[in-house]
C-alpha cells in the first residue's frame, strides 16, 4: 500500500453510497487534519434553492433533450421561465436531476466544483460527493496536477443498501444551517434545529424511491471512478458506516485506525 505523510495532507476524498454515514467520518477528518468540507451536494442545494424562489412549477423535462443527452440552450430555457439569471438556470438544472435521484451531468458538476475548489486555492479540502463518475475523476486528477496540489487518499464509507434505506427516510435537515438530524438516532427536540430554532425538514430527495435510484447510480458510476483513482495511485481505505455502538470515540477510532495504516511503518 502506498504510504503518505499524515502531517502534510492537502486534499482527501470521502466517498460512499448516499446515506452510508459519511458525515460523522468527515467530521473526524476535518478535526484530525484541519481541513474544510467541500460538498457538491450543498452546492447543488444552494442553486436549487435559488431556482425555487421563482416559483416555477411546470415540468422540467421539457428542457431536457433526450437525443442529445443535454439541456436545451440557455436562451430557450430563459425565454420560458422568464429570467436570464445564470444562478436560476443552474438551479433549474440541479433540480431536474435531484428530483429524479440522478447525478448531474459531468460538464455541469465539474464547472460547479472547480469554481468552489478555486475559491479554496485547491487545497485543504475534504471532497464530499465528488468525483462521482469516471470523467469527473479524470477531470479532478488533471486539475490537481495542473494546480500542483496533492490528492492524498480516499475514504470509502461502507454500508448496506437495506440499512441505508431504513436510515435515510428518517433523516431530517435544518433548512437554514444544514445541520442533520435523525428521527431515531439523533431526534430534533420538538422538531426544531437546536442551533437555529427552525423546523427541520425532510429533503426532497430522501424518499425511498429516490434513495434506491441513487444507490444504483453509485454502483453504476461512482464505483468505476473510485477504481480508476485507485489504479492511478490514490490510496483507498474502507471504513464501516455502521457501528454497533455509535459514539464519537468509536467513530474516530474506526476511521483513524484505517487511515493510519497508510503510513509507512
Amino acid at each position: 500500500m502506498t504510504s503518505i505523510d499524515l502531517d502534510n495532507v492537502q486534499n482527501v476524498i470521502v466517498t460512499g453510497k448516499s446515506g452510508a454515514g459519511k458525515q460523522p467520518r468527515i467530521d473526524v477528518l476535518v478535526e484530525e487534519f484541519d481541513l474544510e468540507q467541500l460538498s457538491t451536494g450543498d452546492i447543488f442545494r444552494h442553486y436549487l434553492g435559488i431556482f425555487d424562489k421563482i416559483d416555477y412549477d411546470e415540468d422540467l423535462s421539457q428542457f431536457w433533450d433526450e437525443k442529445q443527452n443535454r439541456f436545451l440552450a440557455d436562451e430557450t430555457i430563459a425565454n420560458e421561465i422568464g429570467t436570464e439569471d445564470n444562478d436560476v438556470l443552474l438551479g433549474l438544472k440541479a433540480k431536474y436531476f435531484v428530483e429524479r435521484g440522478l447525478f448531474g451531468p459531468d460538464y455541469i458538476v465539474n464547472a460547479l466544483f472547480e469554481s468552489k475548489f478555486a475559491e479554496k486555492d485547491y487545497k485543504n479540502q475534504i471532497l464530499d460527493g465528488y468525483p462521482r463518475t469516471l470523467d469527473q475523476a479524470k477531470f479532478l486528477l488533471n486539475l490537481v496536477s495542473e494546480k500542483d496540489v496533492s490528492l492524498d487518499f480516499m475514504v470509502l464509507v461502507d454500508n448496506s443498501d437495506e440499512r441505508i434505506i431504513k436510515r435515510t427516510v428518517q433523516r431530517r435537515i435544518c433548512p437554514k444551517c444544514g445541520k442533520v438530524y435523525h428521527l431515531t438516532y439523533k431526534p430534533p427536540k420538538n422538531g426544531k434545529c437546536e442551533k437555529c430554532g427552525v423546523d427541520v425538514i425532510q429533503r426532497s430527495d430522501d424518499t425511498e424511491e429516490k434513495i434506491k435510484s441513487r444507490l444504483q447510480e453509485f454502483k453504476k458510476k461512482a464505483l468505476p471512478a473510485i477504481e480508476y483513482l485507485k489504479d492511478e495511485g490514490i490510496p483507498l481505505v474502507k471504513v464501516p458506516g455502521h457501528l454497533e455502538e455509535f459514539t464519537p470515540e468509536n467513530v474516530r477510532k474506526s476511521v483513524m485506525d484505517e487511515v493510519e495504516k497508510l503510513v509507512k511503518q
